[in-house]
């Protein structure tokens, strides 16, 4: 129709397929996700949701299927979205050797970000006071609040994001909050082993079961007993 603006998908999935030799890690997930947007991707373990992300993180190649992020290709347009996606993961990406700040001033080099954008950042998240203090010495709380400034640093557009409040208390979770949470606007993918608590930021529920899509709807449609079922 004439005056009508087609509105890109930020993630737009369809039949990605992955394979680690012989066994399959994703079969045909298709889904689509717009900006601004959260997707819960639920499942019991070993269903796919990880690789998944590392997929969209561009960690990880397909073997078939089309992959669209940010407008882009994967993996031949990987290049072009590398930075504008922040990757929080199990592993925090953090040289132990070196403070927090220090990692995350190299983490700003590599993106031509401001210094100051990391100062404020270990400020927003409780941690300017240990900020000189090497990563190894730190709490796996303290580490945790770490990576989300690290995953944060250059301001990306798309989160990735895997169990991202493991090891926060109440306390720094509720730091963490306006950073990662619906209120920070960004398009987000989260993968969670907490049902409940992904369906109630969520926009749009992925559930995988040994690489397969065995849910997918609006969260508003998702109730307790489809979740049921997801791991019966």
């Amino acid at each position: 129709m004439p005056g009508t603006v087609e509105t890109l998908a930020a993630v737009e999935l369809r039949g990605l397929t992955r394979r680690y030799g012989e066994r399959v890690a994703l079969a045909e997930v298709s889904v689509s996700l717009e900006a601004g947007q959260t997707l819960a991707v639920l499942g019991p373990n070993g269903a796919g949701k990880t690789t998944l992300l590392r997929l969209l993180a561009t960690l990880l190649r397909p073997h078939s299927g089309i992959a669209r992020v940010l407008g882009h290709a994967l993996p031949d347009e990987s290049w072009a979205v590398r930075g504008r996606i922040g990757l929080l993961g199990h592993e925090p990406l953090l040289y132990r050797e070196l403070s927090a700040r220090e990692n995350l001033a190299f983490h700003a080099a590599l993106h031509g970000v401001a210094a100051g954008a990391a100062e404020r950042l270990l400020e927003a998240v409780g941690m300017a006071r240990r900020a000189d203090e090497p990563v190894r010495t730190l709490s796996r709380g303290m580490v945790q609040r770490v990576a989300v400034c690290r995953a944060l640093l250059h301001d990306p557009e798309l989160l990735l994001l895997d169990e991202p409040r493991a090891n926060l208390d109440p306390a720094a979770s509720e730091l963490v909050e306006p950073l990662l949470g619906r209120s920070s606007g960004r398009t987000r993918v989260i993968v969670s082993h907490d049902p409940a608590g992904a369906l109630a930021e969520a926009d749009v529920v992925l559930g995988l079961v040994r690489g397969r899509v065995a849910l997918l709807a609006p969260a508003a449609q998702v109730d307790g007993a489809a979740l049921r079922e997801l791991y019966r």
